[in-house]
């Protein structure tokens, strides 16, 4: 049972992402509707069998951890199970334990974290414009993110922001981003905006910016070199020789970065979906709550599940409709 996991297409799984919550503060755009209906608690996975449920990957030969929600951090208790995941960054089975969230609790957290293992910390931040960030964010204020930046930086934690590319929101930002994240010592990476849930009256069309503009805008006034390195994740990164700073281009639509994905995606409900663009997804809550005793049916269920994990998405907009879309919010996958 301790084969490595290799999904039909040769590719090792070394990389777990788990939404521990479908709950946030805010309410972007981009991610939720503005009047969410949450899941019931007795659904969720509790914090010990989060717990069971992310050790049993690991020991599977994942070997980075990316807590995610929602927003992770409004999870009551959720440092008790970064604590816990804790035991397998001391063993050397797991080489990084790291979350995405939107700042706001860092604040509260961040020297937390930093105890824990969490070594550097992925935060969502789509405009420096104190009235723009409460519009995209509906529920968010900018100063309380700003302040959990600074907590994270002053615990040790290294920072990466990352940008939503939205069309007509943030286009006159990107090089007021770019400056703000030089001058802080942070990475900066731009993602796509992705066809995922109903999220009631936004357009995604009309948001769409590709990164192939947005990037042939930076390279109008810096040098970009291609840089080699990967992170685990999907970005590709550029160096811009000026400043010396990496940015991060993530493009689900104008480049599928399918061929090396090594990664799959767990919800807060047990669910594994072998890819984000897709709606076909696993059950393993049920084979963990109906073997409090062992181990071996969750196991079976995971390398079941990973044998059925496609070969890539189908995000496009080029046809003027949003194809390949995927009817879950992206707030319930993790992102």
């Amino acid at each position: 049972m301790t084969a490595p996991l290799i999904d039909p297409f040769q590719r090792a799984i070394s990389y777990l992402r788990v939404s521990v919550t479908d709950r946030c503060d805010f309410r972007c755009v981009y991610c939720m509707s503005e009047n969410m209906t949450f899941l019931p608690k007795k659904e969720l996975l509790t914090l010990e069998e989060l717990d069971r449920m992310c050790s049993t990957f690991i020991r599977l030969g994942v070997e980075k951890l990316r807590i995610t929600g929602g927003e992770p951090l409004v999870r009551k208790g959720i440092m008790t199970f970064f604590q816990s995941m804790t035991r397998h960054l001391e063993s050397g089975a797991l080489s990084e334990l790291t979350l995405t969230t939107n700042g706001s609790q860092l604040e509260r957290f961040a020297d937390d974290l930093f105890a824990a293992g969490v070594r550097r910390v992925n935060i969502s931040l789509d405009t420096l414009d104190e009235q723009k960030f409460a519009e995209i964010t509906r529920w968010g204020r900018l100063p309380q993110v700003i302040r959990g930046i600074d907590a994270a930086q002053r615990a040790g934690l290294r920072v990466k922001i990352n940008t939503v590319a939205l069309k007509g929101f943030n286009e006159d930002e990107l090089f007021t981003l770019v400056e703000w994240c030089k001058s802080r010592d942070m990475d900066l990476t731009f993602i796509e905006v992705m066809p995922m849930g109903d999220i009631g009256n936004e357009d995604r069309l009309g948001q769409y910016w590709k990164l192939n503009d947005l990037r042939a805008e930076l390279a109008r006034h810096y040098t970009l070199t291609e840089l080699s390195e990967r992170s685990g994740g999907p970005a590709r990164y550029v160096r811009l020789e000026e400043t010396g700073q990496k940015i991060g281009f993530i493009t689900p639509l104008t480049h599928n970065f399918c061929e090396s994905c090594n990664r799959v995606r767990l919800t807060c409900t047990g669910e594994l979906y072998m890819c984000l663009g897709q709606e076909d997804m696993a059950d393993l809550r049920a084979p963990l709550r109906n073997n409090p005793a062992s181990d071996a049916p969750l196991e079976d269920s995971i390398r079941a599940a990973i044998s059925r994990k496609p070969k890539g998405h189908d995000f496009d907009y080029s046809r003027q409709t949003v194809d390949g879309r995927v009817t879950r919010h992206m707030s319930h996958t993790g992102g």
